[in-house]
């Protein structure tokens, strides 16, 4: 059974009958509600969403990117992405780069002394002490917010190993675009969730996403409405090729991932608003 998109038709139902008007930085106006979560067995299936037909290279290419530490525009651009584009055009600068954003956070964490790895010291706790309760990534630092295109909406994940072999993943997101973003957002840490499992010899147990402001923009209010008159199909898969890493000589590129059985309905267009 299908859970995922029926909790996701869940929350664009509740938006629609229960969501608060808001006002919001990009002038859109949105309907408002606050702290929802989204959970999944990744036993049931990959979580991509197929009530309407999603761009999955896309969010591959920007998960990829983040795991380079990369926060240029240009591997974006060279792998057909472009769902930077307008935060990059906004900021009005010229040099390809979106400042201290996810993937420098990640992979260079700047402290008083010394600079971290988070994603490879995640790792190296998973095997080493996997009852940790310190498996924490966070892309929230408040010295360099100023100096990003535009500061994290998922600020920060956590891991959580059961029995020593199966391993779950909750993201903590402070500002959710529910009808374009949250469906990124979910297969994008489920994705990662896999990687970080197959890393460490472990098996993908259960998605977490804990949502603050939970919003649907009023111009994708006719698209949430179509989106609920769609009956969900079975979840799809996605396989990991076994030579690849996360932290290794064999990083993975696109063609290192992939999607079967995926049965989507058709894909509905909405503005991006940044």
């Amino acid at each position: 059974m299908n859970n995922l998109d029926i909790q996701y038709q869940q929350l664009l139902r509740d938006l629609l009958e229960q969501g608060v008007r808001k006002e919001d930085r990009t002038g859109t106006g949105t309907l408002s509600l606050f702290g929802r979560q989204i959970k999944h067995k990744m036993s049931d299936g990959f979580p991509l969403l197929t009530t309407k037909k999603m761009a999955f290279k896309t969010m591959v290419v920007e998960l990829l990117w983040f795991l380079r530490g990369d926060t240029n525009i240009k591997y974006l651009h060279d792998n057909g992405c472009h769902i930077w584009d307008g935060d990059y055009e906004k900021s009005g600068r010229t040099d390809g780069e979106l400042g201290p954003i996810y993937g420098k956070q990640w992979k260079r964490w700047e402290g008083l002394n010394s600079t971290t790895d988070q994603i490879a010291t995640i790792i190296d706790t998973l095997k080493t002490n996997p009852d940790s309760r310190r498996l924490l990534v966070s892309a929230w630092n408040v010295g360099e917010l100023e100096n990003m295109t535009l500061p994290p909406c998922h600020y920060s994940f956590q891991c959580y190993v059961r029995d020593d072999k199966y391993l779950s993943l909750m993201w903590n997101q402070r500002s959710v675009d529910t009808f374009l973003g949250l469906p990124f957002n979910i297969a994008s840490y489920g994705l990662l969730l896999k990687m970080l499992a197959k890393e460490v010899n472990m098996i993908p147990d259960e998605l977490i996403g804990n949502l603050g402001d939970t919003h649907l923009y009023l111009n994708h209010v006719e698209q949430a409405v179509e989106q609920l008159t769609r009956t969900p199909y079975s979840l799809p898969n996605v396989l990991l090729r076994k030579a690849c890493n996360i932290i290794g000589e064999k990083e993975y590129t696109f063609d290192d991932i992939v999607l079967s059985s995926y049965s989507y309905h058709p894909s509905i267009k909405a503005p991006l608003s940044n």
